[in-house]
């Protein structure tokens, strides 16, 4: 069931956010889709990222290409505020709807729908003045259409950066635990305060920190103190850390590839669906389902 402070016909928006690349960012955002689907949710995967990699991870290479060789509209379009002339050979103005690929995975009664990104995204960060509200005006014509909102973000302080912030309700960062692992998080952290002390009127939480201890070296001194330095400072914040630990496996990247759940990808060791389907219900949950059911 879905908390009682939030009404049903409203969605939950959550950005997966850390100041470092190379978290696991991407792979988080695209399974919490896939499992969240499989649960019966409709959710909206947005990838707030130039590089574009969620929208691989979801739509599959061959589609993502045959989508911009189309021409088609992308999450850039939002920050534009209109969509280019196409062969009609006029502009028109922007309607979220145009941008979203409907059904880019289904299952279970539940289903992903994706904005895309592109790499002329990065235009928006040469003149930012005013977009910063953009993506939560556009998601407000569509918030009783989804259960939960998905923003895979840029691994960098931004324009984009406050775009997710004022399009969400809640932050989850995913934490490598490697050499320097919280080097991003005091900039998160500022990050966030800063946003929340200029814009009281936005509800904005650190929903969690996700340990990624994927490694094929197992476990080490450099892991092992990294989870101390990376728990240490969750405590001096306040910041809750989920349960599950992402471990090692070649099924996140071959899923990945192939735009799959990891239900759904041949080979994969079953205890892993189940963690992640694990981390799915914690997410969920601290950001106002329980157990994973609306």
């Amino acid at each position: 069931m879905r908390d009682e402070l939030y009404s049903e016909l409203m969605a939950v928006s959550v950005s997966l956010i850390n100041m470092k690349g190379g978290v696991g960012k991407t792979t988080i955002a695209s399974q919490l889709a896939h499992f969240a689907a499989d649960d019966g949710l409709r959710v909206l995967a947005i990838d707030l990222d130039p590089q574009s990699n969620l929208s691989h991870a979801i739509m599959g290479a061959h589609a993502y290409v045959s989508h911009i060789r189309d021409r088609r509209p992308t999450v850039a379009q939002i920050f534009d505020d209109y969509i280019p002339a196409g062969t009609d050979g006029a502009p028109r103005r922007l309607d979220i709807n145009d941008l979203i690929i409907q059904n880019a995975v289904s299952g279970n009664g539940g289903r992903v729908d994706l904005v895309p990104s592109r790499l002329e995204l990065s235009r928006t960060l040469k003149n930012p003045t005013g977009k910063e509200r953009r993506l939560a005006r556009s998601l407000a014509q569509i918030s009783d259409c989804y259960d939960i909102v998905i923003i895979d973000c840029a691994p960098t302080e931004s324009i984009l950066t406050d775009a997710a912030y004022f399009a969400s309700r809640y932050v989850v960062v995913p934490v490598k635990t490697e050499f320097m692992a919280t080097i991003g998080l005091p900039l998160l952290a500022r990050s966030v305060e800063e946003f929340k002390l200029e814009n009281e009127d936005h509800e904005l939480d650190i929903a969690g920190l996700i340990l990624n201890v994927q490694s094929d070296y197992g476990d080490t001194k450099e892991k092992a103190t990294a989870i101390r330095e990376v728990r240490d400072l969750a405590q001096a914040k306040k910041w809750h850390v989920f349960d599950y630990q992402i471990p090692y496996s070649r099924s996140y990247a071959t899923a990945s590839r192939g735009a799959l759940s990891l239900s759904r990808t041949p080979y994969t060791w079953y205890d892993r669906i189940e963690g992640f389907s694990g981390l799915k219900d914690e997410i969920l949950t601290a950001v106002g389902f329980r157990g994973g059911d609306k």
